[in-house]
């Protein structure tokens, strides 16, 4: 199995950027497709983006195309969400998560393992 930990949420001004990290341990992230979902006060959890393990099936929610991307870096085994153009909008809790077989799907419901969560406020 893979741990799974997010940082970098915070409050940022409508049009500011902000990069989120996830962290694994125990396993190697590579070896994973990835995604990055969020959830809204009083909404459910939506998938915002993910990665296949080749790297080679990349996905984004309508919503976000243009504004945000997302990537991995192999040698410090962390997935990134870099988020650009930020929209009030966009606050939500966002997690990241991995799956061990199968492509990327913007389906939360499929993903095995997950982060604990971090918060991202988008506001004047």
């Amino acid at each position: 199995q893979v741990r799974l930990v997010e940082s970098g949420g915070d409050l940022v001004q409508p049009g500011g950027s902000l990069r989120l990290s996830c962290t694994a341990s125990e396993d190697t992230l590579n070896d994973y497709s990835i995604g990055w979902f969020r959830q809204a006060p009083g909404k459910e959890r939506e998938a915002v983006s993910c990665l296949s393990r080749n790297d080679v099936t990349v996905m984004y929610k309508d919503s976000v195309k243009g504004r945000f991307s997302i990537l991995r870096d192999g040698a410090k085994n962390t997935m990134y969400l870099q988020m650009n153009s930020l929209k009030p909008e966009d606050t939500a809790v966002y997690f990241c998560a991995a799956r061990a077989y199968g492509l990327c799907e913007l389906i939360p419901k499929v993903y095995e393992y997950w982060g604990q969560g971090t918060q991202v406020t988008v506001s004047s």
